[in-house]
């Protein structure tokens, strides 16, 4: 019976990844929306956080994101360290698409030790966003990392869920830009899992207004 229920599950979604293809495909026709100011003069001050140093993605990295906007910085504040990693997407109709950290983290090297999503209140309309956060690890050092999928002023957490979102956003507005948002703190002199992700936290509270402002609605 187990088997019975998953490949009918298996089934349907397949049905529904062909379907989304056609839709998608046939609904976005030429559309392409640029970034209103670009992420290399986003604010190095976000409360108290101070920027500390801006990261390079290099040139093999930039051709498997294949982004049109990257910021990768490092900020810090009395209450530690936390990197900030931005990637825009003008469109997904060409094969441009966020990577899931839960792919591509791993992917460099990480492994996952850990992973839930949930709320974090932020000053902003609504309150709060839903996010993910998965704890990684490379030999002994592990780190927390929020992310989440922002796209027209909206949060997604599950990468499914923002699979949805493009349909409609495809069809409805004919537009497929959005952005990946990725903090990651990690837990090292003396910061442990539970210290790290306050601080994530804490960033994202900081930080998560002048996001939501920079990227379009």
């Amino acid at each position: 019976m187990n088997s019975l229920l998953r490949n009918k599950y298996l089934g349907v979604l397949t049905l529904v990844l062909v379907v989304q293809a056609v839709l998608f495909y046939s609904a976005s026709h030429g559309e392409s929306t640029p970034l209103p100011t670009p992420l290399s003069v986003f604010p190095s001050q976000l409360g108290q956080w101070s920027l500390h140093s801006t990261g390079v993605v290099d040139a093999d990295t930039a051709a498997i994101l294949k982004a049109d906007d990257i910021l990768q910085r490092l900020y810090v504040s009395p209450e530690g360290v936390a990197s900030l990693f931005i990637a825009y997407f003008r469109t997904q109709r060409t094969g441009q698409s966020p990577h899931s950290p839960k792919n591509c983290l791993p992917g460099s090297g990480y492994q996952s030790v850990d992973g839930e999503n949930g709320q974090i209140d932020v000053p902003v309309e609504g309150g709060s966003i839903h996010i993910n956060r998965y704890v990684v690890a490379m030999g002994e050092d592990e780190s927390v990392v929020l992310y989440w999928y922002q796209s027209q002023g909206r949060v997604i957490a599950g990468e499914f869920a923002a699979k949805f979102y493009l349909i409609e956003d495809s069809i409805r507005h004919h537009r497929s830009d959005t952005s990946l948002v990725r903090v990651v703190v990690p837990e090292s002199n003396g910061v442990n899992r539970d210290k790290a992700t306050q601080t994530a936290i804490d960033f994202v509270q900081a930080s998560y207004p002048v996001i939501d402002s920079w990227l379009p609605r």
